[in-house]
């Protein structure tokens, strides 16, 4: 259910008078990933028509692209939807059939999905050796109780220690190497392999949470984020699919590609600068502002291309990777302070995927995952590598299964300041380095150069800058909801700013929330407006 009006009541409000009650409130959206887009299928659900949607890149989707590459298709962003109950995502999917080709090894109940949850997961030591099966499992035994742990924090509100500094990465290296190394019976070969896996696990965490460090991950608000219930999934034909759905209902007039913002002028303040902005543009879209200024538009988009779009509402969908580096010239006014601290406080990094395609696979037939155990990272504190040695980060590969449909694929995964790093070189060097570091890892010198690389680059990207967000050491779920609140704060009722985060797990819920990102269902609410806008269900 959901339902929209147009507000009478403008008695706060000069702009509500007027010409303004003669038209439709105009909406802008900035972003075209699933949040924009999800807002901007609802408005239009809702009744509302003047909606523009402003996408910077040539494409829409944001973090979720899928590439076609001979008869399989790989996701560089969004892959996965975790947990199947109530989540809207998993809904949209199943009813539209886009897993039905699903099979039982793409349906994984693991805490972290593979490709497949059948096989075996190898794990290697920079020597070139197997790790044995019952050293893996020893050590995750400890892994996971410390890791479950972590999430009591929050969720049963035990007090952090000092020791921690409210550090995930910290609290887990210390209580881990603790039980390991109270283990009288454990040789002190077995204790040094463990110690390096818990380095390695990490690596994978970091992964998982898009951090450059799990040190960088608050400890007391970690269990704040709970995966919904049920199996993860992957789409076959790619998660570009659900973009598709939503984009389905959005005519294309309202999607402007290749629309870059400079700035949003909001609170009115374009008033102050008409005359400036004559003077300096006289030859750009700019001799209709007193016009649209008389029609009751309170917000002013300004685009890279010089064009100025009026509004009376906007929607900011863009990542928190760019609010971080251009909030100070973005917004005119600059924004209040509470929502400044939240963009500096709340976390967000980049976590790359590096395809490679083989002749022929040089795994066997179980395996379903190679990892790569550093010996020399077993003492370490979080470990940072100069930039010569960015590979280290690459926590191991994934088997993309089945065969049948992929060819025969590993699936990389790098995360953090190594990730950038990674970016930069060109894929002759990553494919080769990765090459290398396959045959140092198995013990295997012919292993062939792959045939074929295929990777994402979210980081370097302008209009991205990140994969998803977290919860720093320092910062609070709080500031999630400060940075989603619309502006400007009640005085005037009216909201003219609204930012939805846009930067996180597919299919995690916020526990006091419930709050789901990436958005397929989009709760955007202009209190006591021109738009007022409640959702139950979409």
């Amino acid at each position: 259910m959901q339902s929209c009006e147009i507000s009478s009541d403008s008695a706060d409000d000069p702009l509500s008078r007027g010409s303004q009650r003669k038209r439709q409130p105009r909406i802008v959206v900035i972003g075209a990933g699933l949040a924009g887009l999800s807002a901007a299928r609802l408005l239009l659900a809702s009744g509302f028509t003047d909606i523009t949607v402003l996408e910077a890149s040539e494409r829409i989707g944001g973090r979720v692209q899928s590439i076609k590459l001979g008869c399989a298709t790989f996701d560089l962003g969004a892959t996965w939807i975790h947990g199947a109950d109530g989540n809207p995502v998993y809904q949209l999917a199943e009813d539209h059939g886009l897993l039905e080709e699903t099979t039982d090894g793409e349906r994984s109940t693991g805490r972290i999905s593979l490709y497949s949850k059948n096989g075996v997961a190898h794990y290697y030591t920079s020597g070139g050796q197997r790790i044995p099966k019952d050293v893996i499992e020893e050590f995750s035994d400890v892994y996971n109780e410390v890791y479950n742990l972590t999430q009591e924090f929050f969720q049963r509100g035990r007090p952090v220690g000092a020791e921690s500094q409210n550090s995930v990465g910290v609290f887990t290296r210390n209580v881990v190497r603790k039980r390991l190394k109270a283990n009288r019976e454990d040789s002190g070969i077995s204790k040094k392999l463990k110690l390096a896996m818990l380095q390695q696990f990490l690596k994978v965490e970091s992964c998982e949470s898009s951090c450059h460090s799990m040190d960088e991950v608050s400890l007391s608000e970690f269990g704040e984020w709970t995966e919904i219930p049920g199996a993860h999934h992957v789409i076959p034909s790619g998660f570009i699919n659900i973009v598709e759905i939503l984009a389905r209902d959005i005519p294309k007039s309202v999607i402007q590609l290749n629309k870059a913002v400079r700035s949003i002028h909001w609170n009115r303040s374009f008033s102050e600068e008409i005359h400036y902005i004559e003077r300096t543009f006289a030859d750009h879209n700019v001799e209709g502002q007193e016009e649209d200024e008389e029609l009751g538009y309170r917000v002013r988009v300004e685009c890279e291309d010089c064009e100025f779009i009026p509004a009376d509402h906007v929607i900011v969908t863009m990542s928190l990777g760019v609010l971080k580096k251009y909030h100070e010239t973005m917004f005119h006014p600059h924004l209040p302070e509470e929502k400044v601290s939240a963009i500096r406080m709340l976390g967000i990094s980049t976590t790359d995927k590096i395809f490679l395609e083989f002749e022929e696979p040089f795994w066997s037939p179980e395996c379903n995952s190679i990892h790569f155990v550093w010996e020399d990272d077993a003492e370490s504190e979080s470990p940072a590598y100069p930039q010569e040695l960015w590979y280290k980060k690459i926590c191991g590969f994934d088997v993309l299964y089945p065969s049948e449909r992929y060819g025969h694929v590993l699936s990389g995964w790098i995360c953090g300041e190594e990730a950038i790093i990674m970016e930069r070189y060109d894929d002759e060097t990553v494919a080769q380095t990765c090459t290398e570091l396959l045959r140092k890892f198995t013990g295997n010198p012919h292993i062939p150069k792959p045939r074929r690389i295929l990777r994402s680059g979210w980081g370097s990207n302008p209009y991205i800058r990140g994969s998803y967000s977290y919860t720093r050491v320092g910062s609070t779920g709080a500031d999630v909801e400060k940075l989603a609140k619309p502006l400007p704060y009640p005085k005037s009722t009216k909201a003219a700013v609204s930012s939805t985060p846009n930067s996180s797990h597919m299919g995690r819920w916020r526990t006091n929330g419930p709050w789901l990102s990436q958005l397929i269902l989009h709760s955007q609410t202009i209190t006591n407006g021109t738009v007022e806008c409640w959702k139950q269900a979409l």
